[in-house]
């Protein structure tokens, strides 16, 4: 085995650091001076993303740039995510273990453990996965696991993930991993397709950071808020866990810093928009069935009454509410936002102010028609109400106004694809994910 190797930030991941201090900005930049939910105006249908706080219209890249942006940036945080932790000063990656032969000889993986300050924070077990057969740097998709990186492959010197973890899990038993759980997810994450494709994964499971539980806190007792409505909740967190990992990928020479693609499924999906709106070294994001929360509005009935998927129809099932959400996952989402369980429409954003926080970086939306609890037709319409920004920033535009077929993806800076079935994720999504990203960075 490799000796222990320790790597640190570089001057590309100092820069990267900037970008990230300015967005997720210390506990220092809670707002201040807004109004309380009950005192926001009422609009029953997407705000103007392109309308200031004030009044004034933005009119310019720079005015989106130096004022909009940052005022929904500061708006998501106090009203529904939390306030992010600050920016760790320094992150370590200590590579435990390399396997120059996994796969059958077609990759090298690494299990890298992350450390940062304070001493108390958790660490993140990040394993590495970099195709062997290439000459330059690859491109790496990043993504969080539901129950460790034991699960997605077959290999029994990955070791087991520590933590605690829901007991829904496969081979977890008494809220820990065993044995019994080592591949269980092997089907649905198809590593040898990505590394064929010449792509590189990096991931990590989601409770390194925060578990998923309302009584197992782990970020939100490390960087406890003033005021505890600031408290950030697991979306955020898991959001800021997958910027520690950008840290340490933008300093591994077998990865190229200028492409890194983060994705998740449905509440992972939620975390991976929020990390690609905050922080801009994420090149592409790929939010896949992410739902109220993340890709779909917090209005959720935007689209009824268009005929969008048969969500007008009694015998389908509604979209998922702001109420939904807050009552099943009360941990996932900061305290303030369950004051808009039955008035979404007070919001002074919706989930297209967030998506728009990623131009002029690529988006796909990705789901399967039959899911229409996480509103497949009410994410069309964000797609669409996203648009004026990426015009604004040259990024092209959105001009589809109805549902495409099956099976067609919509392969713009914002795109869109549907499928048919349901909430799952099958070999052919991976397949759709790596086609739009070479379509926008290169094929490796």
């Amino acid at each position: 085995m490799r000796p222990l190797a320790v790597r640190r930030l570089g001057p590309v991941a100092c820069l990267g650091a900037l970008l990230v201090a300015a967005a997720f900005p210390s506990r220092a930049w809670a707002a201040e001076g807004l109004p309380g939910p009950a005192d926001l105006p009422s609009q029953s249908s997407l705000p103007d993303l392109l309308i200031l706080l004030d009044g004034r219209r933005v009119t310019s890249r720079e005015m989106w740039v130096k004022e909009r942006r940052p005022e929904l940036l500061r708006l998501f945080q106090h009203y529904m995510y939390g306030q992010l932790p600050p920016q760790p000063a320094a992150v370590t990656g200590k590579v435990v273990r390399v396997d120059a032969a996994a796969l059958g000889g077609k990759a090298t993986l690494s299990d890298v453990t992350l450390t940062f300050g304070p001493a108390n924070t958790p660490p993140i077990y990040l394993m590495l996965v970099v195709p062997n057969q290439r000459t330059t740097p690859a491109p790496v998709v990043l993504a969080l696991n539901y129950f460790g990186n034991h699960t997605l492959v077959d290999d029994r010197s990955v070791r087991l993930n520590p933590n605690w973890m829901p007991e829904r899990g496969e081979g977890v038993v008494a809220n820990r991993a065993t044995e019994a759980s080592r591949g269980t997810w092997t089907k649905l994450w198809p590593i040898e397709d990505l590394v064929a494709r010449g792509y590189a994964l990096a991931t990590f499971y989601n409770g390194d950071v925060e578990p998923d539980s309302p009584e197992q806190p782990g970020l939100r007792k490390v960087f406890p808020q003033r005021d505890p409505d600031d408290d950030c909740g697991s979306i955020a967190a898991w959001a800021w866990g997958l910027g520690r990992a950008v840290d340490y990928l933008v300093t591994a020479p077998a990865v190229d810093p200028r492409r890194i693609v983060v994705t998740g499924h449905s509440r992972l999906g939620k975390a991976a928009l929020l990390a690609a709106a905050f922080d801009e070294r994420i090149a592409l994001a790929i939010p896949h069935q992410a739902g109220c929360g993340g890709s779909a509005p917090s209005r959720a009935r935007i689209a009824i009454g268009k005929g969008y998927n048969h969500l007008d129809t009694p015998q389908t099932k509604p979209p998922e509410t702001v109420a939904n959400i807050n009552d099943s996952f009360p941990h996932w989402f900061n305290a303030r936002f369950k004051a808009f369980n039955t008035q979404p429409e007070r919001l002074p954003f919706d989930q297209h102010c967030l998506l728009a926080l990623c131009a002029p970086r690529p988006v796909l939306f990705t789901n399967g028609r039959a899911d229409t609890w996480i509103n497949p037709a009410g994410q069309f319409e964000v797609m669409r109400a996203a648009a004026p920004v990426y015009r604004l920033m040259g990024a092209g535009d959105f001009t589809m106004e109805e549902l495409p077929a099956d099976g067609r993806l919509m392969e713009g800076a914002l795109g869109y694809y549907l499928r048919p079935g349901g909430h799952s994720l099958l070999r052919e999504d991976w397949k759709v994910f790596l086609d739009f990203a070479d379509r926008h960075l290169g094929r490796p």
